[in-house]
């Protein structure tokens, strides 16, 4: 079955967020390199290249069902984020967001009887949860150690 309208659109969209994430993510990574934490870099390098999957995963789905996929143009990221507690409150907030807009678009899915899209952004919803926790597990650790061990989370995360 062709993808609507409707849909699609929604989907175009969430793949603009996805690209802009995978800046943001790539803009605080290159933040926390020149701050001398290569392996905070590292792991906000990673998230980078999954936001970005994720968008070639949207495309591709689109694609699959009929659909148009429009590259949108792509608001600027910053570029300054304070210290690394910053850092990583941004990235949960960001994830917070994402999550947002994720069940939005099962809510569009579902409001336009399309069952196959319904499905498709329900394991980005579980995998939310996962990124949330994940962020949030982050800002703990930083805030027990009072950024005064960050060396050593910093080499934790290089090797996730």
């Amino acid at each position: 079955m062709k993808i609507g309208k409707v849909v699609n659109q929604a989907i175009n969209k969430q793949i603009n967020l996805e690209m802009w994430s995978s800046n943001l993510y790539l803009s605080m990574s290159m933040y926390l390199q020149y701050q001398g934490y290569a392996g905070m870099a590292k792991w906000l390098m990673r998230q980078s290249k999954e936001e970005m999957d994720h968008a070639y995963d949207m495309m591709d789905f689109v694609n699959r069902r009929g659909g148009c996929v429009t590259i949108l143009p792509l608001a600027e990221v910053p570029t300054e984020f304070g210290s690394v507690a910053d850092v990583f409150t941004k990235v949960y907030e960001h994830e917070c967001l994402v999550t947002s807009k994720i069940e939005e678009m099962v809510g569009i899915a579902s409001q336009e009887r399309d069952m196959a899209s319904q499905d498709f952004f329900w394991k980005y919803i579980r995998e939310q949860v996962e990124e949330e926790d994940t962020a949030s597990s982050i800002i703990d650790r930083i805030k027990l150690s009072r950024e005064q061990s960050l060396i050593f989370l910093d080499e934790e995360l290089a090797k996730v």
